[in-house]
């Protein structure tokens, strides 16, 4: 009995260790109010994107969840203002998986919204599966989408005078790439629609998000409207939805175990979005609310510069 306590005792010292050293964020301590100010939140009716916008709300702000199932969306604004008060939330239709949708949502904002003060292109998967417009869904979702809503945006986020564009990425950029070739020709990243394709295409999406924070505050520099990527720690959600059903089965029990809650995984994304100082660090990427550096292909300029590019013609703003 007595091994098998010590084994045990092991073990939890281990996972404390584990959990405490590598997944574990600290909280964001900002005391900003925000009553005034408008945000936008891709991807907000569940999991960090929900807890970004009510942190948001709690705070003041006039919070957009910007998302693609009304169902879902309105049963997290009733809840969003239940928890916080502030009936200045609302749901605007967006489908990230269609340029139409996009453009949409982008017309109906700016003819009804006065102001943009944040906006967090907090939305993402991993899948397979194709776009609207025939591109990866992972690529077009986590990259093509938000860059499109963020140009369409940009001269609202500029008569706020102080903006910011917050991209929620991953460290898994790291094992990212950017091929220019395999997207000529397959309007993708990658090659297949296996499970493999799928988490490489995240991989690489997660480094476009990067490249896309660095190129937006080189254009913007001086306007007033900053941008900062972030990974948000290893979160407990259902962004995995997309993923084949025993994929899941065996990333549950991990999950359950050492990966954080949404409330968690949406410190640093706020920290981003509020915290005073970070200016001269626009296009910088973050994790657990501090600075942290990126791979060398996520510090490319020429590389970030191509990407912008390319991602303006396929979007048919070249």
């Amino acid at each position: 009995m007595s091994a098998f306590l010590a084994l045990l005792a092991a073990a939890l010292a281990l996972y404390l260790f584990v959990y405490y050293a590598l997944f574990r964020v600290p909280w964001c301590r900002s005391k900003a109010v925000l009553k005034g100010k408008t945000a936008v939140v891709t991807g907000s009716n569940a999991g960090i994107g929900k807890a970004t916008a009510m942190d948001l709300a709690r705070r003041g702000a006039r919070v957009i969840l910007a998302c693609r199932s009304r169902e879902r969306a309105e049963a997290a604004v009733y809840d969003i203002r239940r928890e916080t008060g502030n009936n200045e939330v609302l749901f605007m239709q967006l489908d990230l998986a269609s340029l139409k949708s996009v453009r949409a949502f982008a017309e109906t904002f700016l003819k009804t919204e006065p102001r943009l003060d944040l906006l967090i292109n907090n939305a993402g998967l991993m899948g397979p599966g194709r776009t609207e417009d025939g591109f990866g869904m992972v690529f077009g979702v986590n990259h093509l989408g938000h860059f499109l809503l963020t140009c369409l945006l940009l001269e609202r986020l500029k008569q706020a005078g102080e903006s910011r564009v917050i991209n929620v990425s991953a460290l898994l950029h790291e094992l990212g790439s950017v091929d220019f070739a395999t997207l000529n020709t397959h309007k993708d990243l990658v090659t297949g629609q296996s499970n493999w394709h799928s988490f490489m295409a995240y991989c690489h999406s997660k480094l476009c998000n990067v490249l896309f924070t660095r190129e937006l505050a080189n254009r913007l520099e001086g306007t007033g409207v900053t941008s900062y990527s972030l990974h948000p720690g290893v979160i407990d959600t259902d962004f995995g939805r997309n993923m084949s059903p025993w994929l899941r089965m065996l990333t549950l029990p991990i999950a359950k175990l050492f990966f954080l809650n949404s409330e968690a995984g949406a410190q640093t994304t706020l920290y981003c979005a509020l915290q005073e100082g970070i200016e001269p660090l626009s296009g910088r990427f973050f994790s657990a609310s501090a600075l942290r550096e990126v791979s060398a292909s996520g510090r490319d300029d020429a590389l970030a510069k191509k990407l912008w590019e390319v991602s303006e013609r396929l979007c048919a703003l070249a």
